[in-house]
């Protein structure tokens, strides 16, 4: 099987209500995501899919929805302010975690292939370029 990775990188905030720690504060990140697919057959070219068609696909789903945006879980009163104030961010139902974003990501991205001969094998989302989690079908 023949399985190529894309690469995309983003800038997000987030918080995580439920944490002992630091990252109880909003803070941001560098985020890096590398999104590995295959296919079962390769295409007329000799390939899984056009590198051009991922980015088209998968980054401007991010581009849209998460780059330079506040990523918060719903009902944490941040979501109110960032309103209130016209700033990008994006409601999820459950804690922003690398753990949670990568398995997210991974079914929206099987959502944004649909049609398409290639299958997501893979998410691995880095929080920070030593810390990463990654979600696997």
């Amino acid at each position: 099987m023949s399985l190529i990775t894309r690469r995309f990188e983003i800038d997000y905030g987030h918080r995580l209500l439920a944490h002992e720690s630091k990252c109880y504060h909003a803070h941001g990140h560098r985020g890096v995501i590398d999104v590995t697919l295959f296919a079962k057959a390769l295409d007329a070219v000799g390939r899984v899919m056009d590198f051009g068609a991922i980015k088209a696909l998968l980054g401007a789903w991010l581009d849209e929805h998460w780059d330079h945006a506040f990523l918060f879980e719903q009902g944490d009163p941040i979501g109110e302010f960032l309103a209130a104030h016209q700033m990008r961010s994006y409601p999820l139902a459950f804690s922003p975690t690398a753990e949670n974003l990568s398995r997210y990501f991974f079914y929206r991205c099987q959502e944004l292939l649909q049609g398409s001969t290639a299958t997501v094998a893979k998410v691995v989302f880095y929080e920070t370029p030593n810390c990463s989690a990654e979600y696997a079908a």
